[in-house]
Order: structure tokens, then sequence, then C-alpha cells
């Protein structure tokens, strides 16, 4: 799989109407009612534009907020984050470093024990990529952030986060 992780006009075309309105237009999806607030899988999510490497189930938690909860990006410089005042607040959005896709916010209550962070994503910003199938899209080197899951081409896993 390349390393370049830009947004291409052929990427951008091929998004559905939600995948547009929240990697584009910096829309939120509706909580709980998306694909990956609850996924328990191991694997890694993806930017759904560039397909850029975000965040590892390994990091993955349950917020109790409806959307996909992360404690920290796959690599440090995966994202980047820039100040949000829309809604008559301050906050932090995330957006993926290559694409520049809008991701979702980054807030300060997250497990303490983890570094206190909250990274929490649309699930229509990102592709999840099951462990059993990283090697098959290019995404091998990424192998070794599981490794209590079995070196198989399935999604046959022994521990899911």
């Amino acid at each position: 799989m390349s390393q370049d992780y830009r947004k291409t006009p052929e990427a951008v075309s091929g998004l559905t109407p939600a995948q547009y309105r929240v990697t584009q237009e910096d829309a939120t999806e509706p909580a709980f009612r998306n694909e990956y607030w609850n996924n328990h899988d191991a694997g890694i999510y993806v930017d759904v534009v560039s397909g850029q490497p975000l965040f590892a189930s390994t990091d993955k938690y349950d917020s109790h907020s409806g959307w996909p909860s992360f404690t920290r990006p796959i690599s440090a410089d995966a994202v980047t984050q820039k100040t949000d005042r829309t809604l008559w607040m301050k906050r932090t959005e995330v957006r993926s470093s290559g694409a520049d896709s809008h991701l979702g916010h980054v807030f300060d209550d997250g497990p303490a024990e983890a570094g206190g962070l909250r990274y929490c994503m649309n699930s229509a910003a990102m592709r999840f990529v099951p462990v059993g199938e990283l090697e098959a899209q290019g995404y091998g080197d990424f192998r070794s952030l599981f490794p209590q899951t079995m070196n198989t081409t399935t999604n046959t896993q022994e521990d899911a986060s």
C-alpha cells in the first residue's frame, strides 16, 4: 500500500453522502447510530479518504458517548489538531494529517491511566481493517500491535479489545 495519504478527487468522489459530510464538511454523525461505536473487534481504523492508519483497537474504549473513542492515535503524526470555535464553544478538532479529513474532536476527559485524552471520532470518517486482513490490505506493519491474536488471514482472534 502506498504511503502517500493525500486526498484525491477520485477518493472524494467515491465517498457516501455521510462520509462526504463528515470528512469534507466537518459534520458529526449521530451518537449510537454509527458503524463503529460498539465495534470490539481487533484491527486498525484508517482514513476513509486516503487509507492512512489513524487508530488501533488496542487504544479504543467505551466512553459511553456513542462514538468510537480512543486514548491516542496510532502514531503521533497520524492526526493534526486545530481550534474549533463552532457551536459557540472552543473545542479541539482532529483531522487526518495526510488527506486533511475531519475525523472528530479530542477532549481531556479520557481515562487518566491512559493519558487522560478521549479522541471522539466519527465512524463515517474511518474504515475498519480487521487484524486478520492487515497483510492482505497492505497494513502488515501494524500486525505487531496485536500479539494476542492469531496470525491468520481470517478475522479469527483470541483477544478482542
